[in-house]
């Protein structure tokens, strides 16, 4: 590992090129550059992602960690790893401080690879607006994660509004397992579904998702039945038009198969690792159609996948905005008359 502490863009560069000359065939045959936007409290559990990812898809890591962005002296400190403890992974671990950390991109761009994939993915609160970051408008695919945010499902339909060909959330990711089991259980029966009830917490994603799918899939409207004794989606019942009923109750680690006239079963269902979620999303760097259309039925959108796959960079300036809000309350008095 190197580190380099208050230096530049340049020095990192050449910094990164010597590890590679170094690491020799290590640092070979990169299938993709993964830019990871992400609090300090949370570089450690990225970089165990990435690690996973990288087993699957041999990629340049390259982490953004903005922080202090209201302070008046830019700095950048950099780790550079090749190999190692971050397997077959060469890895740039970016500390950036004050206005350079609105301007990340001026830093990254000269660190990806040639002629390969760029990913962006947010571990952390996804923005608003992907455009008004110049890391997502860089990106071929960009992957968010709505259980990040405040409001998880009112973040989805933010996803929804912003939406891009290539956008993608690991709470689609997470009910893959889930969406594998229920398609499953029509492999011996063309009977039609009427009616769906999906139980789970009311701010849960993959809940939501969930019921987009089944939407857009089946044609239905799901019902959704609140709980607050689990933490996420607990069971998917499903009803048919020739009476049977089927239902899918997470017990754990497994899911309890009930099905009218059929013995019980137990299916595997177990919450996977972060890092093999990410490997899933980095399977495919195409559009995904099915999460654009379960997406666009969830939130009540339309045309999501006949919009533009590029975005133009919105660039907007937080401080700036604060100083504005900061000078019209100035002018405001109390009850909202002016002073």
């Amino acid at each position: 590992m190197i580190g380099l502490w208050d230096t530049t863009g340049n020095e990192v560069v050449k910094a990164l090129a010597a590890e590679r000359r170094s690491a020799g065939g290590v640092a070979s045959g990169m299938a993709l550059t993964l830019i990871v936007v992400v609090d300090e409290k949370r570089v450690r559990e990225a970089e165990a992602a990435a690690t996973i990812a990288a087993a699957a898809h041999p990629c340049r890591l390259l982490v953004v960690v903005r922080s202090d962005i209201n302070g008046e002296r830019n700095r950048l400190d950099a780790e550079i790893v090749v190999g190692g403890r971050l397997g077959p992974c060469e890895a740039v671990v970016m500390r950036m401080s004050g206005r350079l950390a609105l301007h990340a991109e001026s830093v990254v761009m000269p660190l990806l690879v040639p002629d390969v994939p760029v990913v962006t993915w947010w571990h952390s609160e996804p923005p608003d607006e992907i455009a008004t970051d110049f890391l997502g408008v860089v990106a071929d695919r960009r992957i968010t994660d709505s259980a990040q945010a405040a409001d998880p499902v009112e973040a989805l339909h933010r996803r929804a509004t912003d939406y891009a060909p290539g956008d993608t959330d690991l709470a689609w990711t997470r009910i893959t397992p889930w969406r594998t089991l229920v398609a499953g259980a029509f492999d011996t029966t063309a009977a039609e579904v009427t009616e769906a009830t999906i139980t789970a917490p009311p701010t849960d994603p993959t809940a939501a998702l969930m019921s987009g799918w089944l939407r857009a899939r089946l044609g239905i409207s799901p019902t959704l039945r609140e709980t607050t004794e689990f933490p996420r989606m607990r069971s998917v019942e499903l009803r048919c038009a020739n009476g049977d009923e089927l239902e899918l109750v997470r017990e754990g680690g497994m899911a309890t198969f009930r099905r009218t006239g059929q013995n019980e079963r137990q299916l595997p269902l177990v919450r996977r690792p972060l890092g093999d979620e990410l490997a899933e999303e980095l399977r495919r760097l195409d559009a995904d159609q099915i999460y654009s259309q379960s997406l666009e039925a969830m939130a009540g959108e339309s045309g999501l996948d006949d919009r533009a796959a590029r975005r133009v960079h919105v660039w907007r300036d937080p401080i700036a905005a604060k100083r504005a809000e900061a000078q019209v309350g100035a002018h405001v008095g109390p009850g909202g008359s002016a002073g």
